[in-house]
């Protein structure tokens, strides 16, 4: 066996269970990475220096083919609904073997990570990969350890990922050839059949879904998070798409993480070391700090050059509108050299509404935070999901449902015990459609966006006549700086105002008939921000 790179005093195939004939590297550099890909024909190499790659047949998440094993640990804890597949112990053996034999010829490459920027909560990850970018992203996804941590490196949790391996549906217990089984008991997490990236860092962030708040009492979050001049953090929940990673880049404000987050007592911290950002009809004049960052050491996914160049044509949507780009978070110029910061002064809640019922944005109470964050509507983006192809309005529980193992009541208990603990404004923001429904009515524009969200976080917002949404009951302020008055009242865009309030009833029918499956959860307080339906004239 040829062993290349540094190696930790713990490393050692044999120490994830596996073995090989061929070479392995241990935790390349970025520039090492990249000459790899490039000479095995994995990639290609952009004007900006950055990787060009395609992640295959598959360019989203698949999350109908990601399972837990169901054991004595997981059992009573895991929610089996929704998102959270079972599977036997045996057919997670079964798949490991399978996989190790795969793996007994090839070459790999492995890294030694850390996920999470409180060193109090941190843990330990080695991941072995097959492919030379896919170690890349991981180096720019994950915490890196010095190459002292990685001299007394010992894992807690492992990851191998191979997606030139297959499953046979027939016989191993899986729906497709594609699948991703974390064990939870064995802190093992396989990945095959599919080149996306995504599925790895998701892969851990579940995990962090399960242990940090059954073991730690900490809140773990699908958002971004910042920090302004005066030390005040804003967190962003949303599913991909609605502006986790725009909105928290801000030139004035210093980057904590654009993705994943816990809230413990004293502090919030990132899970990450790096950046996942959509690029599609990216442009440098519209998101200048993620434009800069696609340089050498990041990895394009999916993306296609202009004619006769190497220039990246970040409009092009031939392979998906799930284009993407990875890239170390200090690639962000503003960003903080240690990802963590105070609790929120500020949450916003970002939702892209295909139906233009929403206002830019509105001030929720407790209540209606509990109740939207359980809620957790949007618009599912084209391309970030197989099989998805248009903007579709979905409910996704705590604004990250596909990754939440446990009932999403336990995040929500969590996070309004945090709210009624605290002193922090919570906010609705509709960065989707104005005006009318998709096919009717316009995007919002993202400069208008932005200068709500600079309003609320320097307080212009509590100087401002707010009106309680006739369905929501959430409050809505009626000016914003930068932002035209017109704008703030959706109602007031339609040229049918009869037709909105059709329109507002549906949606708030849709929004009680998801909450169904929260019914052991609707008490009295919770349903207090419930939207109620009004009576129309006929």
């Amino acid at each position: 066996m040829n062993e290349i790179g540094i190696k930790s005093a713990f490393s050692g195939l044999e120490a994830c269970g596996l073995a090989t004939s061929g070479k392995v590297f241990w935790n390349l550099s970025a520039p090492e990475l990249v000459e790899k890909s490039l000479a095995l024909g994995e990639s290609v190499l952009s004007s900006s220096g950055a990787l060009m790659c395609d992640t295959g047949k598959f360019t989203g998440r698949a999350p109908d083919d990601k399972f837990i094993v169901r054991d004595s640990l997981t059992e009573n804890q895991v929610w089996w609904k929704e998102f959270n597949h079972p599977v036997e112990p045996s057919v997670f053996a079964n798949l490991r073997g399978k996989l190790t034999e795969y793996l007994k010829d090839k070459d790999v490459f492995v890294r030694d990570a850390v996920a999470c920027a409180s060193p109090e909560h941190r843990i330990r990850v080695r991941v072995v990969n097959t492919l030379a970018y896919h170690n890349l992203f991981v180096h720019n996804m994950f915490l890196r350890p010095t190459a002292d941590e990685i001299s007394n490196f010992e894992p807690e949790w492992t990851i191998i990922n191979a997606p030139a391996f297959e499953a046979d549906p027939a016989v191993d217990g899986v729906r497709s050839k594609n699948f991703a089984i974390i064990n939870f008991t064995e802190k093992c997490i396989i990945v095959g059949g599919t080149g996306y990236t995504g599925e790895i860092k998701k892969g851990i962030f579940t995990v962090l879904n399960f242990t940090l708040p059954t073991e730690k009492g900490i809140l773990s979050m699908h958002c971004s998070a910042n920090e302004g001049n005066d030390g005040q953090t804003a967190l962003f929940f949303g599913l991909s798409g609605t502006g986790k990673t725009t909105l928290s880049t801000d030139p004035d404000r210093k980057l904590i993480g654009d993705d994943e987050h816990g809230w413990a007592q004293s502090e919030v911290f990132n899970f990450e070391g790096g950046c996942y950002a959509k690029v599609i009809n990216l442009s440098e004049a519209g998101e200048p700090d993620i434009y800069k960052a696609i340089r050498f050491g990041s990895v394009l996914e999916n993306t296609r050059f202009i004619d006769g160049t190497r220039e990246v044509d970040f409009a092009n949507a031939e392979v998906t509108e799930n284009t993407r780009v990875s890239y170390p978070i200090h690639y962000i110029q503003n960003s903080k050299e240690v990802s963590t910061g105070v609790p929120p002064s500020n949450i916003f809640f970002l939702t892209s509404d295909a139906q233009g019922i929403l206002p830019p944005i509105a001030k929720l109470n407790v209540e209606q935070a509990m109740f939207h964050f359980l809620s957790g509507y949007t618009a599912k983006v084209a391309g970030t999901e197989t099989g998805v192809k248009e903007p579709k309005a979905v409910f996704s529980s705590c604004f990250g449902a596909p990754f939440l193992p446990l009932h999403p009541g336990k995040y929500a208990s969590l996070l309004g015990e945090k709210l009624k603990n605290s002193n922090v404004n919570v906010w609705l923001v509709n960065t989707g459609w104005i005006g009318g429904p998709v096919g009717v009515g316009s995007r919002m524009r993202l400069s208008h966006t932005r200068s709500i969200i600079t309003a609320a976080l320097n307080g212009h917002l509590n100087q401002v006549e707010y009106m309680a949404h006739p369905v929501f009951g959430v409050q809505m302020p009626m000016s914003c700086p930068g932002v035209p008055v017109f704008l703030m009242n959706p109602r007031d865009i339609w040229n049918d105002k009869a037709a909105y309030d059709v329109a507002a009833n549906g949606l708030a029918a849709q929004f009680l008939k998801n909450f169904d499956k929260f019914k052991e959860l609707a008490d009295e307080k919770i349903m207090a921000g419930a939207p109620r339906q009004m009576e129309l004239q006929n």
